[in-house]
């Protein structure tokens, strides 16, 4: 059972794709998907695909509803879905909020083709058609054995011309009558009818397994139809399209010149009727500049009657008239207004504007004849410029006259019509004149008369480089007056107006001749599809579609852009676009049609099946010749058609010919004049018979296995391509099926020039085939033999019969006579290649071979797939089972898996460079290239993940893999040496790697990407299993985030932690691989990659417990959680928590705000976890239970965790003071002397805790200067000293915490003590939280109100509706700084802030510092500003010298999360409409983090970006608190 295909289009708010083609196949499923630009927002999808039995309308559309499987935290899996089960062209747009339409495109749905008795499917690629003109059928009772040649080539489908009544030309496509059957069908006696043809059609469906499609002629009609006659408004005439008549006055007075030269009247001014040279031309243009332009006047038409006008002005200046302004629209400018029936003179002036721009200075007779004679003027100098432009339009028609004269007359490729004779006019005309010839004065007075010139028609033609969306006949183009339609004489251009109301018979007539059509025709081919107006088409495709909803349609386009060609093909639902061998202009070329035209890359990837939907080409019929082209055996050579036959035949697409290519006719047989019929078939004919063929005759039976060879291929899924241009006449096509990996190999010796009157090289290269040669499916040459030479026969269109096909089939490589030898050469262990040396690979031969992997290279392959299907069940076809199967690999991948923990999925999936070197290893190098991001899967997958949907076999990655093992073992043998579960999942990589060395190399990136892709989505599922339901049940996104909690968490080779405990149960351990004794194995969290991932930089107390709640609690990840907790509570020292851990024996105590953040993650724990408050009565195992003491090991001195807390609310509350230890350049080079002093106190009156000083930095932002050449070396760009927002925020959190704590009898104090001045007090935790609730808003809202008794600097605030981000700084101007901080207090605190104020104060940092990413940390308005970082700068600018403005302006993602999360709290309490409000900006801001995960190679969210979301090369690729923030926000909403 193969997997049912999806393919997702995400929609882009603005993104109008009806340019780009999507092609699908019935069955397959489209998912529409919202883009970052969309997510959040309320977005509706309409289409026109009809609802489930429903019939298809073009304008009527139908919303879709949306699906989102994991509930609603965020719109990354919402998508809503179409099952597509008919084919055709159908539409869909997008809009959001009032925006009805912000995007949308087109879909374009195949059909299916069946065909024989039991109606099995065609595929499109099986395709193989030949052309028929059909008037040379002959009587229907003959056509079989006509049309028996096809069956006998091995064709399967059949285009024919239109089989309708023709014109009186004769020409295939100049139809007199759309709805009945050509009369010449039918015998004497006998009349045929569409029902017999049917028939017909039916009998070749079911018995020769033969399908047939006609043309439709929607353009134009036979001059001479009867219908045409009665109904004149269906063509382009001077009564409803007046704008041609100076066309048509041009067109007659033509006519009369042509008259004139063909009497000989011009023959004393040097032009005869027999024109031969360009003296003759410029006699021409003479005539025309002399007699024509002069006497007809086109410009007349164009211009204004001046005096009657000025006139009429100067009535209306005398009777006191005034121009109307809600006309004019205030603009002064005359306007002309076009005479719409065209009238001599007949344009006139729109008065309004004239008053508006010619005012005269007074009421006065002379001012009045002033500005009247100011209009006069104007209007001669427009009559001047009408005069001028039509001038130009006279000079084209010149010049396009004499092109056609000089093509049809003198050149040598033209058709040299010789004398201008009535018959062989001058030029053609452009309009029909079904009246008898008179004067052209006489002529010209029929033009005013309606019941005659409604009969003047335009004929259609086609016009070079024009606009094919333009109709060249409607006003405003100028085609038919500038003579640049090549037109069709005997053809009559078709006006069907907008719709069916405009041209009601019309659209009838041609509605019902479709419905015939679709009725007996599989498909159609649009005949001159790119000047077909595409309303027309679409309408008539419709009516044809609700016949046969299988329509098969088929066009040849010639628009010269692939962009104006989808247009057409969306519009239509067109299938196969004709495209024609005969277009290369050599072998080379040819060649690469065949690769454009289809197929993938020979070794592409396994793609998923579900999918994004890409822009593909539209499907290709690929001909080696059509019907209305040059004939190649003129062009190039005879010998040529079969080899460049095969090199069409190798194409993986629709593929066919002309009927007269095969028999070797040697000249084109034309549309219009051939009258003879093709030859028929008989095993039994004589070369020299011109009216029977067999397959003895030209090269059919060369293309009779040819056609089988290409539907072999298609039908057996040899959809891989590779083209090898050998030499300049060489190409070999491989076709190769990617389950079997069975190849073919045609090579192909084209002979473009005539191998008699060129020399060909005797010298052929020899070719290295890889694989086993089976057989050689064909070897064919065009030879000649002796049955005379050609003379065109009288009643038969016929062949060469000098030339046959000398052909072998099936044959062993021993008994090729085009191949000397054979040696087999083996290339390295994998390698199995024959190398082929020609004998006679001669001008004008093929030979294919069938090539299969060696029996060992199958027997592996085979083995491989087996191994694969735990992973997809495409991998069944070709699978084979191993005897001797390693024990590894005889359980599913799963089960070996299962066994890992999340430590061991961190160690699989990721481990950046320098955590690998921890373990004396790295990540992989590729040399030429760039290491890989991680040592683990995710490394290789995120390289693949770009190669794998572009086919890029030719990337640095996969040279690497196909030129070594390297990398292969470089993924086994690093799980291995980790021991224990991750050796085993090595073990299983190894056992299946042991089939990948010795498959052939080509195909070694495919199944290595097959195998890691499977071993990594079985991790993935592994590993989310072991997290939270709430991760479980996730989005992608949210999935995605969760993975960064296995990307941070891990142990490395050295512990990381402090040792917990030995009371502490539930601690894992391990045998230290350098001391040999058990330790402890503890996951650290790392604060980002790679800067902060291994040794002394790792782990962060800020860092950590900003990141926990996100990476461990809400993914559930509890016994780590509390492990890291209990670690850190273990170095407490001065009742404060390490900033840089330095495994507890080198940290430093040097941040104020660490202690505040375990103490949040461990309110966070109590409440999130099961038992969470189990925590409070866990050992710590005290490292230093004194100020004083020496490192303690674990064990020596054990508190409860409770006790723990109520010191480091006690200390603060005593006052922390001290000195860092060891101060001084060792532990920091920048820092100056003071700011080794650490300070942190709370103020008895506001209980706010406040500390530093102006030369440290104890919060988050925490960049020290480095620069001397600046002078800020050792100064804190953001000191923060004072009372820091966020710090207040979370001790009054953790205050609000310990009171509940006491209240249910968890938590023992309800005060601190403290002594001061010999005296023992003390505060009890309730005060303490009153009093920071009862100042916060009063010290930290900067109000509106100027004479606010509160703000202690009037003249620093410069925003008001903010809260400061700090109280009580050194610098008092610091205070008031617009920054992000105060949204942590918002989560962590709300109850401090009144709503109201709190939304305004979110609503401004929304609008000033909310960035695509993070938040910028510095309001942009604010002096220092600085949005760009950059650490390696060292210049004199104190601002910016070595990143001091770290925190001045980049944009950090962390506070986002805390930023969101706030906003998300206070729109709660504001009702329904901002919460909705608030979801969507929510929801928006977050998909830009999802695209930035999905496309990044690390797989996380960087530190910070510089302003406006741009790339900061200094940040940390992925930070965890970044992820874990963010992921925060998604479990709140």
């Amino acid at each position: 059972m193969t997997a049912k295909q999806i393919r997702v289009m995400v929609l882009n708010d603005m993104e109008k794709l009806d340019r780009t083609l999507f092609r699908l196949e019935q069955g397959y499923e489209l998912q529409f998907r919202l883009g970052p630009t969309l997510q959040g927002k309320h977005v509706h999808v309409h289409t026109n695909y009809p609802a489930e039995g429903e019939r298809f309308e073009r304008h009527k559309f139908r919303a879709l509803d949306w699906i989102n499987p994991t509930g609603r935290e965020d719109d990354s899996d919402k998508f809503c879905t179409l099952g597509l089960k008919i084919s055709g062209s159908y539409q869909y747009y997008f809009g959001h909020g009032d925006k009805e339409k912000s995007g949308g495109g087109y879909i374009v749905v195949d059909p299916v083709l069946r065909v024989g008795a039991d109606n099995h499917v065609l595929p499109l690629d099986c395709i193989s058609i030949q052309t028929y003109l059909s008037k040379c059928l002959g009587p229907l009772d003959e056509w079989l054995d006509r049309l028996r040649v096809t069956k006998e080539t091995g064709y399967n489908m059949i285009h024919f011309t239109p089989l309708q009544t023709l014109g009186e030309s004769r020409s295939c496509y100049s139809l007199a009558d759309q709805l009945t059957l050509n009369p010449d069908f039918s015998p004497p006696g006998q009349t045929y009818t569409w029902t017999d043809v049917g028939n017909l059609l039916e009998k070749m469906k079911n018995e020769w397994n033969m399908l047939c499609i006609t043309d439709v002629v929607y353009n134009h009609t036979a001059a001479n139809s009867k219908w045409i006659k009665k109904h004149p408004e269906c063509g382009y005439n001077l009564v409803n399209s007046p704008h041609l008549k100076p066309a048509w006055v041009l067109d007659r007075a033509l006519w009369h010149i042509t008259c004139a030269i063909a009497d000989g009247k011009y023959e004393d001014r040097g032009l005869p009727a027999l024109i031969q040279n360009h003296e003759h031309l410029h006699a021409i243009r003479g005539v025309l500049w002399q007699d024509v332009f002069p006497k007809i006047k086109l410009w007349e038409f164009f211009q204004i009657k001046v005096e009657p006008t000025v006139e009429q002005f100067r009535d209306l200046l005398q009777s006191g008239a005034k121009p109307e302004r809600s006309k004019t629209e205030g603009k002064q400018q005359l306007k002309i207004i076009q005479d719409p029936q065209y009238r001599r003179f007949g344009n006139t002036v729109d008065m309004n504007s004239a008053l508006e721009t010619f005012v005269p200075h007074g009421n006065s007779p002379g001012a009045i004849e002033d500005c009247c004679n100011w209009l006069r003027r104007r209007l001669e100098e427009i009559n001047g410029e009408q005069y001028h432009e039509i001038r130009h339009h006279q000079e084209q028609a010149t010049n396009c006259i004499d092109g056609t004269v000089s093509y049809e007359r003198i050149a040598d490729h033209g058709p040299k019509l010789g004398p201008v004779t009535r018959k062989h006019p001058l030029v053609t005309r452009y309009f029909t004149f079904p009246f008898e010839d008179a004067t052209l004065e006489q002529d010209l007075e029929l033009m005013n008369q309606p019941e005659k010139s409604c009969h003047f028609l335009a004929h259609n033609g086609w016009v070079m480089g024009d606009d094919p969306l333009r109709n060249f006949a409607e006003p405003g183009s100028n085609v038919y007056i500038r003579r640049e339609l090549i037109c069709w004489g005997d053809s009559v251009k078709l006006r069907y107006g907008s719709g069916p109301e405009d041209c009601p018979y019309l659209w009838a007539h041609m509605q019902k001749y479709t419905e015939i059509t679709a009725k007996h025709f599989v498909g159609v081919r649009l005949d001159n599809c790119h000047s077909t107006p595409l309303h027309v088409a679409e309408a008539m495709l419709a009516a044809a579609r609700s016949v046969r909803p299988n329509l098969y349609v088929i066009a040849e386009l010639f628009t010269g852009s692939e962009l104006i060609d989808n247009v057409f093909v969306n519009r239509l639902g067109i299938t196969s676009l004709i495209r024609e061998a005969m277009s290369a202009g050599d072998s080379h070329e040819e060649g690469r049609l065949v690769y454009r035209y289809g197929g993938e890359p020979v070794g592409a990837f396994l793609q998923p099946s579900l999918r994004p939907l890409v822009p593909s080409i539209a499907h290709a019929m690929f001909l080696d010749v059509t019907h209305d082209n040059e004939c190649p055996i003129q062009i190039r050579s005879v010998y040529d058609s079969l080899p460049s036959s095969a090199i069409v035949s190798m194409a993986c697409c629709a593929t066919g010919s002309t009927r007269g290519y095969d028999e070797l006719v040697p000249h084109q047989i034309s549309v219009v004049s051939e009258e003879r019929f093709y030859s028929k078939w008989n095993p039994q004919a004589k070369p020299s018979s011109p009216e029977e063929v067999n397959l003895q005759s030209g090269i059919i039976a060369g293309k009779l296995a040819l056609n089988r060879l290409h539907q072999e291929l298609a039908s057996k899924g040899f959809n891989q391509v590779f083209v090898d241009q050998v030499d300049e006449d060489i190409v070999a096509v491989t076709r190769h099926c990617p389950s079997t990996h069975q190849s073919v190999v045609a090579v192909c010796r084209t002979a473009f020039k005539n191998p008699k009157q060129h020399r060909y090289t005797n010298e052929v290269p020899s070719m290295c085939i890889p694989g086993k040669i089976e057989e050689v499916v064909l070897e064919a040459r065009t030879v000649e033999r002796q049955a005379g030479s050609y003379i065109k026969d009288e009643r038969s269109i016929n062949g060469m019969p000098g030339y046959t096909v000398e052909i072998k089939e099936h044959i062993q490589l021993k008994d090729s006579k085009v191949v000397r030898q054979a040696g087999v050469t083996s290339r390295g262990r994998s390698e199995y290649v024959q190398e082929i040396v020609f004998e006679q690979l001669t001008p004008g031969s093929v030979i294919a071979f069938r090539v299969s992997l060696d029996p060992k290279s199958q027997e592996l392959v085979g083995v491989l797939r087996h191994h694969l299907i735990q992973f997809n069940p495409l991998y069944k076809a070709g699978s084979l089972t191993d005897p001797n199967i390693p024990d590894i690999l005889k359980s599913p991948l799963t089960e070996i898996m299962s066994k890992m923990t999340l430590a061991d999925m961190n160690v699989l999936l990721f481990r950046c460079d320098a955590e690998e070197k921890e373990n004396v290893g790295g990540c992989y190098n590729i040399p030429g290239w760039k290491p890989l991001k991680y040592g683990g899967l995710q490394g290789l997958l995120s390289v693949m993940a770009d190669i794998r949907p572009k086919n890029d076999l030719g990337h640095p990655f996969c040279d690497n893999l196909r030129q070594g093992d390297w990398m292969i073992d470089y993924v086994s043998s690093r799980l291995i040496s980790h021991g224990g579960t991750l050796a085993e999942v090595g073990q299983w990589f190894q056992a299946m790697f042991a089939y990948l060395k010795h498959i052939p190399r080509y195909l070694i990136p495919c199944y290595f990407d097959a195998i890691l892709v499977g071993a990594y989505t079985t991790a993935l599922d592994v590993t989310f299993k072991q997290m939270s339901s709430f991760v479980q049940n996730g989005s992608s996104f949210v999935k995605l985030l969760a993975l960064g909690s296995v990307q941070m968490c891990a142990v490395g080779r050295l512990p990381a932690l402090p040792p917990l405990s030995p009371a502490l149960s539930d601690v894992p351990y391990r045998v230290s691989e350098i001391t040999k004794q058990k330790e402890q194995c503890c996951v650290s969290l790392a604060a980002g990659l790679p800067h902060f991932s291994s040794g002394i930089f790792r782990c962060w107390g800020r860092d950590t417990f900003i990141a926990l709640r996100g990476l461990m609690l809400v993914t559930g990840r509890h016994l780590e959680a509390r492990n890291i907790i209990l670690a850190f509570a273990g170095t407490m020292r001065h009742g404060l928590i390490p900033n840089l851990l330095g495994e507890g024996v080198g940290a430093r105590f040097n941040c104020r705000d660490a202690v505040w953040w375990w103490l949040q993650c461990i309110q966070d724990y109590c409440t999130m976890v099961p038992s969470g408050t189990d925590i409070l009565q866990c050992p710590v195992s005290r490292m230093y239970p004194t100020d004083d003491s020496k490192p303690l090991t674990a064990g020596t001195v054990d508190q409860l965790l409770y006790e723990v807390i109520h010191e480091a609310m006690e200390r603060h509350m005593q006052g922390i003071e001290f000195r860092e230890r060891n101060a001084g350049p060792q532990i920091d080079c920048n820092m100056r002397d003071e700011g080794f002093n650490i300070v942190a106190k709370v103020n008895p009156d506001t209980g706010f805790v406040y500390g530093g000083n102006r030369f440290n930095c104890g919060t988050w932002m925490d960049k020290m200067g480095e620069s001397e050449k600046a002078r800020n070396k050792g100064i804190p760009a953001t000191p923060r000293d004072g009372s820091a927002v966020e710090i207040v925020g979370l001790c009054k959190s953790a205050l609000r915490w310990l009171v509940e704590l006491h209240k249910q009898g968890l938590f023992p104090y309800n005060s601190v003590a403290i002594h001061k001045d010999g005296k023992q007090l003390s505060m009890s935790y309730e005060e303490w939280d009153r009093k920071i609730q009862q100042n916060f808003e009063k010290m930290f809202y900067v109000s509106h109100d100027p004479n606010d008794p509160n703000e202690k600097h009037p003249e620093l605030v410069h925003k008001r509706g903010i809260y400061k981000d700090s109280y009580g700084a050194s610098s008092p101007w610091c205070d008031y700084q617009l920054r992000p901080n105060f949204s942590i207090a918002m989560v962590v605190a709300p109850e401090l802030f009144t709503v109201e104020h709190a939304w305004k104060a979110l609503n401004i940092a929304e609008e000033k510092l909310l960035g695509p990413l993070g938040m910028k940390t510095l309001d942009p308005e604010d002096m220092v500003y600085c949005g760009v970082y950059d650490n390696s700068l060292d210049n004199d600018n104190y601002n910016l010298a070595r990143g001091f403005n770290y925190h001045q302006g980049p944009e950090w993602l962390w506070p986002i999360g805390y930023f969101l999360r706030a906003k998300i709290h206070f729109a709660k309490k504001l009702g329904k409409d901002t919460y909705d409000e608030t979801v969507y900006l929510v929801k928006n801001v977050l998909s830009r983090h999802y695209v930035h995960m999905e496309r990044s190679s690390w797989k996380g969210l960087p530190e910070l970006t510089n302003e406006n979301g741009q790339y900061c090369s200094f940040s940390c690729e992925t930070q965890a608190w970044s992820l874990a923030t963010v992921l925060e926000v998604l479990h709140d909403l």
